[in-house]
C-alpha cells in the first residue's frame, strides 16, 4: 500500500485510499479470482484496478456506498478481463466476453433487476456506470480505457439488448 500512497498527493487522497483500499481489497481479489482462476493473475488484475482508483480518486465521494463498491466491483472486472484479453493475444484464442463478470441471483418478478441480470456482463457495467453511478461517456471511456465510440455503441446495443428483454422478445 505504500507504493499506491507515494502516487497520491494530499492528505485527504491518501486517507480516502486508505480505506478504499482496506474495506475493498479482498472483494476486489474474490471478482478478479472468480473470472480469472489464477492467484497471480488476479492479484495483478486489481494491481492494476487500485492503479485506476487512484487516478479516479477525486470521483469517488463516499467511501462506504453502494456505487462506490458497485464501482469497484465493475473496474477490477475489467481489469481481470484486460488480462485475459491481453492472454488471449499472446495464445490467438477467442475471447467470449458474455461468459464473464460477476454472476447476479435472478430476482424472478419479470423487473428491470431480472432483465439486467440477462445481459452480457459489459453491457450490464457500462450501463450500471451511465444510469447508476451517473458518469458521463467520457469518463466512462476514460476509466476503462476505451474509445468515446466505442462506449457509445456498448450503450446503445445494451439499451436495445435490455428493451428487447423488457418487452419479452427475447
Amino acid at each position: 500500500m505504500i507504493i499506491y500512497l507515494q502516487m497520491i498527493e494530499g492528505d485527504e487522497d491518501k486517507s480516502k485510499f486508505e480505506q478504499l483500499y482496506t474495506i475493498y481489497k479482498g472483494l476486489m481479489f474474490h471478482v478478479a479470482i472468480n473470472i480469472l482462476k489464477n492467484e497471480s493473475d488476479a492479484e495483478d488484475a486489481v494491481h492494476q484496478a487500485f492503479l485506476s482508483l487512484i487516478e479516479n480518486l477525486g470521483k469517488i465521494s463516499d467511501v462506504k456506498c453502494p456505487k462506490t463498491r458497485a464501482y469497484i466491483v465493475i473496474i477490477t472486472e475489467w481489469k481481470a478481463i484486460d488480462t485475459i484479453r491481453s492472454r488471449s493475444k499472446m495464445a490467438d484464442m477467442e475471447f467470449e466476453e458474455s461468459t464473464f463478470g460477476i454472476e447476479i441471483p435472478l430476482p424472478g418478478d419479470h423487473s428491470l433487476a431480472d432483465a439486467m441480470a440477462q445481459l452480457p456482463a459489459t453491457y450490464r457495467e457500462i450501463l450500471l456506470l451511465r444510469y447508476y453511478n451517473g458518469y458521463s461517456v467520457r469518463e466512462i471511456s476514460s476509466m476503462l480505457h476505451m474509445k468515446k465510440d466505442t462506449v457509445q455503441k456498448q450503450l446503445w446495443r445494451a439499451k436495445t439488448a435490455l428493451q428487447k428483454y423488457m418487452e419479452g422478445d427475447e
